[in-house]
């Protein structure tokens, strides 16, 4: 029964080396940091995400592309298209067609950048926690085989408890990476969706843009529209 009670994550790191310790705070720094990349880029997809909606909805029901820029002109863009739609409008009376898509381009590939900040991060956690972890574990029972053999005592209770202690350190990297791989493809396939919207969204506006044509004017065709836009003039 003393074995037992003496047997254990505390009992673990009274009785673990330096490196143990440095592996144990290596993955101790990788779970601060990809929960904290999850917690972060969770809320402002929420947000941005609400916001994009307000603004669509705002866009596809404005009397005339002059209404938006002076909305914009108002208020800073604060998401993706509205972002995009403020470019395409600053960069419309500097140039031909030609500098407009490239202008579009150019902020789409920043958008792009910024959603995709952090990911590398996560990825990179959450495949190298595992090994981290597995590496510790194999210390601890480099150890305490050694530390057995030592003593002579080679019986199945003097076996047991160091080698389940040092699986801790697998369990707590599998702990780390888990919630960091699951988050990666939450993200990648987030940032997929919004940047298939913006992409087509950029074709409607710049159909908008180039053509002349009233943004609620029931003749133009659109491939991308907001929810709520019905064409009504």
């Amino acid at each position: 029964m003393e074995a037992i009670q003496t047997v254990g994550f505390a009992h673990f790191l009274g009785q673990t080396d330096a490196v143990a310790k440095v592996i144990l705070a290596g993955m101790l720094l990788m779970s601060v940091v990809s929960w904290y990349l999850i917690v972060t880029k969770t809320l402002t997809v929420m947000f941005e995400r609400r916001r994009s909606t307000g603004f669509l909805d705002a866009f596809w029901n404005s009397p005339s592309i002059a209404a938006v820029e002076s909305e914009l002109e108002r208020r800073h863009p604060d998401e993706p298209f509205a972002h995009l739609t403020w470019h395409a409008l600053s960069a419309r009376g500097k140039g031909d067609a030609d500098f407009l898509t490239r202008a579009m381009r150019r902020v789409i590939d920043e958008d792009t950048a910024r959603l995709e900040s952090g990911l590398t991060i996560l990825a990179s956690i959450g495949s190298t926690a595992p090994f981290v972890g597995l590496f510790g574990t194999v210390w601890g029972v480099y150890h305490a085989l050694a530390a057995i053999g030592l003593s002579g005592q080679g019986t199945l209770d003097k076996v047991a408890g160091p080698v389940g202690e040092a699986l801790i350190m697998t369990a707590l990297g599998l702990a780390v990476a888990i919630p960091a791989v699951l988050a990666y493809n939450g993200f990648v396939r987030s940032n997929r969706i919004v940047l298939a919207r913006l992409d087509s969204y950029a074709h409607d506006l710049y159909a908008v843009l180039t053509t002349g044509s009233s943004i609620a004017d029931q003749g133009t065709v659109l491939p991308f529209k907001s929810p709520n836009h019905r064409g009504a003039a």
